[in-house]
């Protein structure tokens, strides 16, 4: 159903109208270099994080912060990895995973032990996944875990269990990039009751945009560690 080719970052285009360049440094760095950024709303500042930073947690969700306590900095809760899974035509996919609660690496001279089925290794970093029915109320929240290790209706159906944790990610217009889950085309990586404050709880919601860039409030900006601090002025220009 999906493909694995890889795409050179010349030619990369991530579905939207706008092709990413050499000056989009954290928006490469995210999609074509998989280097762990914050996800960091356009709105009020604040960045996504897991609501349970430990690795052993598969059914919590994800929820906007604006103060970057030490806590969750010394355990990555900030960043995340936009990891690439393929191709849905010609658009690229990806998982959204998170970098905190990572599971080890095998001792040296360990059984690999890792791989799945088609020899492929194992995701070791949780993931956000949808479930099976959003965006339908109150099936619409996500869970940040493991593909085998979420909720039963967190697997994807029909043979293919990453489903529910596939994106469509689109560089918009304004900069920023969008998520919207490939099992529900017509919804968009959002906030319960489209409010943004201090604490919002991720939803995917009914995209108001209409298409694949959503709307400012559906937008995030891929920042490095070290870029927090930075404004991102033109978002409203």
């Amino acid at each position: 159903m999906y493909t694995q080719e890889r795409t050179p970052m010349a030619d990369l285009v991530v579905g939207g109208p706008v092709p990413v360049n050499s000056y989009d440094n954290a928006i490469v760095a995210a999609l074509v270099e998989n280097r762990p950024v914050m996800l960091v709303h356009a709105f009020n500042g604040g960045y996504l994080r897991p609501v349970d930073l430990t690795e052993g947690s598969h059914d919590k969700g994800v929820q906007l912060a604006t103060a970057l306590d030490p806590d969750t900095k010394d355990r990555r809760g900030h960043l995340w990895h936009i990891t690439p899974g393929g191709f849905f035509g010609q658009r690229p996919l990806y998982f959204i995973e998170s970098a905190a609660g990572q599971a080890p690496d095998k001792p040296a001279g360990a059984s690999a032990g890792g791989q799945g089925d088609d020899g492929a290794p194992k995701p070791k970093r949780r993931r956000i996944t949808v479930h099976q029915d959003a965006p339908k109320s109150p099936a619409d929240t996500v869970q940040v875990g493991l593909p085998g290790k979420v909720g039963e209706k967190w697997r994807g159906k029909n043979g293919a269990p990453e489903d529910t944790q596939l994106w469509v990610v689109t560089v918009t217009p304004w900069g920023g990039v969008t998520f919207v889950p490939i099992t529900h085309p017509d919804a968009i990586l959002g906030f319960k009751d489209h409010a943004v404050t201090a604490t919002s709880e991720v939803r995917v919601t009914y995209n108001w945009g209409g298409d694949f860039t959503g709307t400012v409030i559906n937008t995030f900006y891929p920042r490095l560690p070290n870029e927090w601090n930075v404004p991102y002025h033109h978002v409203f220009t």
